[in-house]
């Protein structure tokens, strides 16, 4: 199919002012930490008029293939007015966002620097009942990297869908080798391995689930670029240990920090098409607990992936709940020369900006 040509400015001028009464993000302010319930436009919403420069889309219903406990009611491939727009309504939403990478048109650019500190990272907050993206360091926001260990949010899900994880009955045995963490150290069970971030439980259960299920679970989420090709991680630098080692650790799988609070909501969204009860079993081990005590229910995992000994990429990611709203949320921190960098320190930031979205 063709590419699509950018409009020209007289037509672009109309669609912008038609979109402006259809997208809600263009109608919202999002500081650092303000609410998001004041009116007017915000002075930071950018309409992206370079076409390579627009952030890439969230596909709905794109890619999908079955699974063994997946609904029967798939996710609806609606078309937005965006793409109707775009092309004279020819395109499906699947078709047009691959073909034009163009939605959504509205973003906010958003001034979250003072929670980093000084460390290089990007954040994004993903609205999808506005269509709405909220990023902080846009250019670092769609630069694919290393999922890490926040890749266990997609090895449990696959694994639990397909029966190789039974909660009831998950303990692995340990082989007695002696791990650098120390709660790797013994017998463990999912949940334990899931929030201690046990690299040789998830790499016997990856190994169980299979190259084949792997990857038709990366190509129906639309997973980053679904690159599995290193399954044993064999271009990690840093550690050469089959038992903690693979292909979502510094290796070939790669996703951007926008992609990632996609497939979140293509997994806990409202038109998931994953068991009920795998997604109630995720959300179990993926709380975090002291966010409890605030009203707003976090929801995520850590990930931080090293070269040479040094931490190049650290990760939070997931989403957030508070009454009946959900945003979905990434924040990403890169190597950054005299600063600590950790994982733990991008959970940090999320809580931050999350509570001041929900303020």
């Amino acid at each position: 199919m063709k590419k699509l040509n950018w409009i020209n400015p007289i037509k672009g001028a109309l669609l912008v002012g038609l979109l402006l009464s259809l997208t809600g993000c263009a109608g919202q302010n999002a500081g650092p930490t303000d609410g998001r319930h004041a009116g007017g436009p915000p002075a930071d919403s950018q309409v992206m008029e370079d076409h390579s420069q627009q952030v890439q889309p969230s596909i709905e219903g794109s890619g999908r293939r079955g699974g063994s406990r997946r609904k029967e009611q798939q996710r609806p491939a609606e078309t937005p007015p965006s793409a109707e727009l775009m092309n004279g309504g020819t395109l499906s939403r699947a078709e047009a966002a691959e073909e034009t990478n163009a939605e959504p048109l509205f973003l906010q650019q958003t001034d979250w620097a003072k929670l980093f500190h000084g460390i290089n990272g990007s954040a994004v907050l993903y609205d999808p009942a506005e269509n709405c993206y909220r990023v902080y360091n846009q250019e670092a926001a769609i630069i694919q990297r290393s999922p890490c260990s926040t890749f266990k949010i997609i090895s449990s899900l696959l694994a639990l869908e397909n029966g190789i994880v039974d909660p009831g009955q998950s303990v692995r045995t340990w082989s007695g080798e002696i791990f650098w963490n120390g709660d790797w150290n013994r017998d463990i069970g999912f949940d334990e391995a899931f929030r201690t971030s046990c690299v040789w439980y998830f790499r016997q259960v990856i190994d169980e689930i299979g190259k084949d299920r792997i990857q038709d679970g990366l190509d129906h989420l639309a997973y980053g670029n679904r690159d599995i090709s290193d399954w044993d991680g064999r271009l990690n630098s840093n550690n050469q240990n089959p038992a903690l080692t693979g292909f979502w650790i510094e290796s070939s799988l790669k996703i951007s920090p926008k992609e990632q609070t996609e497939v979140m909501e293509r997994i806990f969204g409202v038109h998931s098409d994953y068991s009920r009860e795998t997604i109630d079993r995720l959300m179990q081990v993926m709380l975090l607990p002291e966010s409890e005590e605030t009203g707003i229910m976090i929801y995520g995992k850590t990930g931080m992936g090293k070269a040479a000994g040094v931490v190049i990429d650290a990760w939070y990611t997931g989403f957030a709940d508070l009454a009946d709203e959900r945003i979905y949320f990434c924040v990403h921190l890169d190597e950054t020369a005299n600063e600590e960098v950790s994982s733990s320190k991008a959970r940090e930031i999320a809580v931050e900006i999350l509570e001041g979205y929900f303020r």
